[in-house]
């Protein structure tokens, strides 16, 4: 199993950078990484991922991939509740709305980040297939609008 692959898979790992957003450290990670900040659907509980950016087409709006798909427990919670907060950059739990991308918007988000970072696309995508077995044009993406 490829390291990224492996490294995914280990909570300790994915759930670091949460300590650094919550000490305003967020900046470290410059706009790639962020915090989301949600609610559980059904504990009513607020949840912390940190997940990596996939698109930033302007300061106010964020775009996000969930790979691991439908199930991931983030992604379900936005569906039933899409207020959350967002930390990225300099900001520091910025109220924010959820909303998911079609399948061509999510296709042209793609296209943009393959001309982007080749590199990582490639990884990404060999990622992706290695930890779900899904390919890298099923992943759902969340267009996620900070407000000031």
């Amino acid at each position: 199993m490829d390291l990224g692959a492996k490294l995914l898979r280990t909570r300790w790992f994915v759930r670091a950078p949460i300590w650094a957003f919550r000490a305003r450290l967020g900046f470290l990670f410059g706009g790639r990484l962020l915090l989301l900040e949600h609610t559980g659907r059904t504990s009513g509980k607020t949840r912390y991922v940190a997940l990596e950016s996939v698109d930033r087409p302007d300061p106010d709006t964020v775009i996000i991939a969930s790979g691991f798909g439908e199930t991931s427990q983030w992604y379900r919670n936005l569906l039933a509740d899409p207020s959350c907060r967002v930390s990225v950059g300099t900001r520091h739990r910025a109220s924010a709305v959820a909303r998911p991308l079609d399948r061509e918007e999510t296709a042209e988000v793609l296209a943009g980040y393959r001309i982007r970072h080749p590199k990582a696309y490639r990884k990404l995508s060999g990622i992706i297939e290695e930890t779900t077995g899904r390919d890298i044009e099923s992943v759902p993406m969340v267009e996620l609008s900070l407000r000031s």
